[in-house]
């Protein structure tokens, strides 16, 4: 979305699902990963101003290899579902600002486990062409395929429907479990994996735990 606001919410949605069809679900990042990015979006000034966050990792020792905020007045106000051109605009200003692109990102948001299939995760991976897995903290739509056990790692498939749209990944004991799902180049049944792959004990992933970090605090900015 570019330009101010104009309240057509049918305009849209119906961009939404042009963009959907242009989703690849396979892997299409490199192996072996050398670096990973997690993206995540605050406000402030009472939502005036959106501020998105980027954190680059170095994928084999998670050690932070660039972090970056990017701040742009809000576009549009808050409605479910379109969520994603609200954030869109600060989050492609920060990857700017990284010194390199990423391997593989993940957004603190859904993939296509969205009604429309297109939430932050996939707009940002088919805006950007880079690979994209969601994370988000709670269901969106659909529902899970049976109950998920209470031990690390565990995951069920997430259903809209007859379509599988992500899954529910217990990512620590006694935690709630993450919704995680496919956002643009990796495959449905890679996304549980890469996500366990890059949590160190924390109920997010490394990448999303630091870009929320970054996105909600103002007592310190990277440059």
């Amino acid at each position: 979305m570019s330009g101010r606001w104009d309240g057509d919410t049918a305009a849209l949605r119906a961009q939404q699902n042009g963009l959907a069809g242009d989703v690849v679900l396979r892997d299409g990042f490199p192996t072996p990963l050398r670096t990973i990015a997690g993206f995540d979006v605050g406000f402030e000034d009472d939502g005036a101003t959106t501020r998105a966050a980027a954190v680059l990792l170095d994928a084999d020792t998670l050690a932070v290899i660039d972090q970056q905020v990017a701040r742009r007045p809000t576009a549009m106000p808050y409605i479910p579902g379109l969520l994603s051109f609200r954030e869109l605009p600060a989050l492609l200003d920060a990857l700017a600002r990284l010194p390199r692109a990423p391997d593989l990102t993940f957004i603190d948001g859904h993939g296509i486990a969205h009604p429309r299939r297109l939430g932050i995760a996939a707009h940002f991976g088919v805006a950007t062409g880079l690979p994209a897995i969601g994370v988000a903290k709670k269901i969106l739509v659909g529902a899970p395929r049976m109950a998920l056990h209470d031990m690390r790692g565990a995951f069920t498939p997430l259903r809209d429907g007859a379509a599988q749209i992500g899954w529910l990944l217990r990512s620590k004991p006694g935690c709630l479990p993450l919704v995680v799902s496919p956002g643009h180049r990796v495959a449905m049944a890679s996304a549980p994996e890469l996500v366990m792959r890059f949590t160190r004990g924390y109920r997010l992933p490394e990448p999303t735990r630091l870009a929320d970090r970054l996105a909600s605090r103002r007592d310190h900015d990277a440059a």
